[in-house]
């Protein structure tokens, strides 16, 4: 029978570890192994996870003497797991019911499939949104070719992948390495990336997992920063165009693919803040999109955000009021007012 490994990393995690472990070992189905990962938490995650390996036999536990930070802990996860199939699952989030079974049912069937992915149920509470004994749901899939896969996804931009959802084939992840130290932030993003461009992908039309919303998530807190997270996906895409280029026979293309569409964002994000009278970051914006994709220059949404950067929100304001009760003024529109 296949076997999971599945890798827990936790941080300050302890009040949520329980219920997490809990999601794996109620999983039916192929053999799990578990390897909590403490990195030196200064609440009670010890003793939880201690616990945990006491209780059940599939459970193993580690704690670093330093914080490592969390790419070298995935990375110290990754190295550990020898079953068929690997998981790294956050300790504030959950299996849903049936996950390992559905994804293992399709990766052992179709060997060419280097990871699986499904749907994520997002949830703020305490508790999960369904019992973890629940009856698993009916579901569809489909096998994806590494390329059309890829196409997809640059032609996107932003991950679509929150990762507790995704399970890899051990073999292909040991091969192709662990998360990049350089992209603290979007380190999923280019392992996906990674992954797609030397296998195809599975994808299961069900709920592989809960995923936790709450003040202390990394992706929450960044994405209150957009500028940031633009730079970091361009930063992950930049690191795999760079390493899979040999992989891709169509690299030129899908480069230009994602880079349009994070320059079009970076527009839409700059006239934004634009309106809200933030000068500094709506510039900002708008120099990442220049030097993200040149071809952007000679569209019209380039030019108008040039032309309202260069005379500032307030005059903008004014014409663009000027504009609405004056007939005459209104020929202002063909320079630039919207």
């Amino acid at each position: 029978m296949s076997r999971v490994d599945v890798i827990i990393p936790c941080y300050r995690y302890a009040h949520f570890l329980r219920g997490c472990v809990e999601s794996v070992l109620s999983q039916s189905g192929p053999d799990v192994r578990i390897l909590i990962i403490d990195d030196f938490s200064p609440d009670h995650t010890f003793e939880v996870a201690a616990g945990l390996a006491a209780e059940d036999g599939r459970v193993e536990f580690r704690r670093h003497e330093s914080n490592k930070g969390h790419i070298a802990t995935y990375n110290e996860g990754l190295n550990w797991s020898e079953g068929d199939y690997t998981l790294l699952l956050s300790a504030d989030d959950l299996l849903a019911p049936g996950a390992l079974a559905r994804a293992v049912g399709l990766m052992d069937a179709y060997p060419e499939v280097g990871f699986v992915y499904g749907r994520i149920v997002r949830f703020e509470t305490d508790r999960p949104p369904i019992a973890l004994d629940s009856a698993p749901e009916p579901f569809g899939w489909k096998v994806i070719g590494g390329p059309e896969w890829l196409a997809r996804q640059c032609a996107y931009g932003f991950n679509r992948i929150a990762s507790p959802e995704v399970v890899v084939r051990t073999e292909l992840q040991h091969r192709l390495g662990g998360y990049l130290v350089e992209l603290p932030h979007t380190g999923d993003l280019e392992m996906w990336l990674r992954l797609a461009a030397h296998s195809s992908v599975g994808y299961i039309d069900a709920d592989q997992a809960f995923y936790r919303s709450h003040q202390h998530n990394m992706n929450k807190a960044l994405a209150a920063e957009t500028l940031s997270q633009l730079v970091h996906h361009k930063a992950a895409y930049d690191h795999f165009f760079r390493r899979c280029s040999d992989r891709l026979s169509d690299g030129a293309a899908l480069r230009r693919s994602t880079f349009e569409v994070l320059a079009r964002e970076a527009l839409g994000c700059s006239h934004e803040a634009f309106l809200r009278g933030d000068l500094g970051a709506s510039e900002k914006l708008f120099r990442f999109a220049e030097s993200t994709d040149p071809g952007v220059v000679g569209t019209k949404i380039y030019s108008r955000m040039k032309w309202k950067i260069r005379i500032g929100p307030t005059v903008w304001s004014h014409l663009r009021r000027l504009s609405r009760r004056d007939p005459i003024a209104s020929t202002m529109r063909g320079v630039g007012l919207p």
